[in-house]
């Protein structure tokens, strides 16, 4: 049943005395309809068309609500059947009285941009977006939006576009803005094959014949998992190791790169399976209310039915303050940091919720999001797997076949388990969270009795992404929940010899190098001394017995016994020196590295979404181009790792020789001022790689969101007070 919408509440109608509007627009109005029906076909479902030029031009003068229909562009995966969805949702708001517009973003693709220079472009992306969204909607005067939603930058970008939005109409005494998201469905992951799955095989079993017992080990790990773009850069991985030792050919090589490709994604593509950005941002966006459960996770494009749902919803939010983009965040920004954090989100929305938050208007910062996620421990809620059919889609089919309702069972079980929530703020439905968990039908996550991947039991009593900080930077962010308990204890509370590397660029080149571990023992990179000093905080048993071998013998014994930890860091990443692309490559070869990936922390000022063995630790401020004391590290350094309590400290060398933890960094910085000079020539000339109209000057840093400082300088208002909450939406 259609619900017609409301008039926009506005003495401002810039369409009433514009009459180059009024002529312009109604012929794009009617094209968009004429084409949703076409598209739709037999499936269209509604009346004999009346979107006359005259109707139109009759609402646009009645300042009938003005929706855009915000897609993305067809060469991501997520956005081809976009031309469906937006053919659903533009007859859907014509038939309730709303004028329905269309136009859409372009999205970059961070699987497509990995390993080249598009990956120095991914963040500055979200502003981008964020920054065009807000052009197209004030020059057209839209009052609302429906956003379908991909992955990567683009739902925080639109998110904070919207939310800015929001706050810039109602300072000017406008109509607020509203909106609702339509997430992108979840693209199944790919099997590999049956022909292609026994050549891989014999691949691993020549591989043992000729003793390359790792590359065996490796290649049936990574047979294990379903197939998808990421997983095609670990057969890479594995691959080349075996070609460069005669295992296989360059040709068969390529011709096993070219089946695993064309088996991955399913023809009408979707956000990948995986539980990286995409799927993280959709858990994310739905806990800040954005999202309408009809719409949350689908195993296939939206039919009539579901984009009815969410479109007919937008009739509570239009003129009422309380549904405004802006306070419809901030007042569900708990609920979004916890569901973020029980899910195991992933480490690029540390500052993506950030960014939203100020974009909205509101003072926030990555010290906001950590105060939040530690007021309370939030359990890990998510049993996640790749390899035992636990992934995205998974927990879609799980909706699809009304077993669970996604992030509302989310929300409902971190109530179960203590945590407190804002079950009082408003969501898309036109209603407060309290009133959809009323309906308990499928709600528990015991519900679903098969493989769960929502628990009402946690695996864990902590979860999430913390705030690190240490006496050579202020701030860094660690994804604990991507770390099994026995990793964080391999890791935690010991010293951690450092190896150092200016940029990914030269860090990629030493990291795929099978050999790294032996070619540092030859070099003897890491003093005699200070392995001694670092067996001896790290298993003190084992210095006793090993305290006289030879440097050789001591470095094997270490390796072998996961005794030595190495810190790789790669500096030069940060926003303003490289754009902040993801560290996904090297910690691909990282853990391509059966050793290595043991004995491995990466430290950056770079971004991460996912996690290698050991903790990867990114986001680092300040960043080495602003004279961050990454800057000023090298190999040979020590640090100590306190994961657990949050910190990651430098070590005075001579006592920690001496059997004693001393921190000291600034003397390390003071007789290294030359040492940063030099490095900073190399940033600079390596700056000159991007186009110089998208780099991130004039914003702040990883910590407070990477957003134009602008942006940042007006955020003034306080999340905690200044939030309208209504249990009825016709009083606001």
């Amino acid at each position: 049943m259609k619900r017609i919408f409301p008039k926009i509440e506005s003495h401002i109608n810039p369409y009433r005395d514009n009459v180059q509007g009024k002529a312009n627009e109604p012929i794009t109005v009617a094209g968009l309809l004429d084409r949703s029906k076409q598209i739709l076909g037999p499936t269209y479902e509604g009346d004999t068309p009346d979107w006359s030029l005259e109707e139109i031009y009759n609402r646009l003068e009645e300042n009938a609500p003005r929706i855009a229909i915000i897609g993305g562009s067809s060469d991501h995966p997520a956005h081809i059947m976009d031309f469906q969805t937006s053919a659903r949702a533009a007859i859907r708001i014509w038939q309730n009285g709303g004028v329905p517009f269309y136009f859409s973003t372009p999205v970059m693709c961070d699987g497509t941009a990995q390993n080249n220079q598009g990956m120095s472009y991914s963040l500055q992306s979200r502003n981008a977006v964020a920054q065009m969204v807000v052009n197209q909607l004030e020059s057209h005067s839209y009052h609302g939006a429906f956003v379908i939603q991909g992955c990567d930058k683009q739902p925080l970008g639109v998110v904070s576009a919207l939310a800015h939005l929001d706050r810039l109409r109602r300072s000017r005494g406008e109509a607020p803005f509203f909106a609702t998201f339509a997430p992108a469905h979840v693209l199944q992951g790919g099997t590999i094959p049956v022909e292609l799955m026994k050549d891989l095989e014999d691949v691993a079993i020549d591989a043992e014949k000729q003793g390359a017992d790792d590359i065996a080990y490796d290649l049936r790990d990574a047979m294990a998992y379903i197939l998808q773009c990421s997983s095609n850069t670990a057969f890479q991985g594995v691959l080349e190791r075996a070609r460069e030792r005669g295992i296989l050919s360059h040709e068969r090589h390529k011709d096993y790169e070219k089946r695993l490709a064309v088996a991955t994604c399913d023809g009408q593509g979707g956000v990948c399976a995986f539980n990286g950005t995409g799927n993280s941002s959709r858990h994310l966006v739905a806990g800040m209310g954005l999202v309408h459960p009809a719409l949350e996770l689908l195993v296939a494009p939206p039919e009539q039915r579901e984009v009815n749902e969410a479109v007919d919803s937008l009739a509570s939010l239009i003129n009422n303050p309380v549904f405004g983009v802006s306070n419809i965040v901030a007042a569900n920004i708990r609920n979004a940091i916890r569901i973020h954090s029980a899910t195991g989100g992933s480490t690029n929305l540390m500052m993506h919720m950030v960014a939203g938050m100020l974009y909205g208007g509101y003072r926030f910062s990555l010290w906001d999001v950590q105060n939040i996620h530690s007021e309370h421990p939030i359990p890990d809620l998510f049993n996640y797997s790749l390899t035992e059919g636990r992934d995205i889609f998974s927990l879609a089919m799980q909706c699809c076949n009304n077993e669970s309702r996604g992030m509302e069972t989310v929300f409902y079980e971190l109530l179960e388990n203590g945590v407190p929530m804002d079950a009082d703020a408003p969501t898309v439905t036109g209603q407060a969270w309290k009133k959809r968990l009323a309906r308990t039908d499928n709600l528990p996550a015991s519900n679903v009795r098969d493989n769960p991947v929502i628990l009402s039991k946690p695996r864990r009593t902590f979860s999430g992404v913390d705030v690190l900080t240490g006496n050579f930077f202020e701030s860094a962010v660690v994804k604990i929940s991507g770390m099994a308990t026995q990793q964080l204890d391999a890791f935690d509370k010991k010293v951690a010899l450092c190896l150092y590397y200016e940029n990914e660029q030269e860090a990629n080149k030493n990291l795929l190098n099978s050999n790294l571990l032996e070619e540092i023992r030859e070099a003897k990179q890491f003093s005699h001394e200070d392995l001694l000093a670092t067996i001896y905080q790290n298993d003190r048993t084992l210095y006793e017995d090993w305290n006289e071998d030879s440097y050789d013998v001591l470095f094997e014994k270490m390796v072998n016994e996961d005794v030595m930890k190495i810190a790789i860091i790669i500096a030069g990443q940060g926003p303003v020196a490289f754009g902040m692309p993801e560290m996904f490559t090297p910690m691909q070869h990282i853990n391509a590295n059966r050793k290595l990936r043991r004995l491995a922390t990466l430290i950056s000022d770079g971004r991460y979404s996912g996690v290698s063995y050991g903790a990867a630790i990114g986001h680092m401020t300040p960043e080495a181009y602003e004279g961050g004391g990454i800057l000023y590290l090298k190999t040979g350094d020590l640090l100590y790792l306190n994961l657990r309590e949050k910190e990651i400290q430098c070590l005075d060398q001579d006592a920690c020789r001496n059997g004693e933890l001393v921190f000291a960094f600034s003397h390390i910085k003071d007789k290294r001022q030359g040492l940063g000079e030099e490095r900073m020539k190399t940033i600079r000339e390596r700056q000159r790689y991007i186009a110089p109209s998208n780099r991130l000057v004039g914003h702040t840093d990883a910590a407070n969101g990477v957003v134009p400082l602008p942006v940042a300088e007006d955020a003034t208002h306080d999340y905690k007070t200044e939030v309208l909450i209504s249990k009825d939406p016709t009083k606001a």
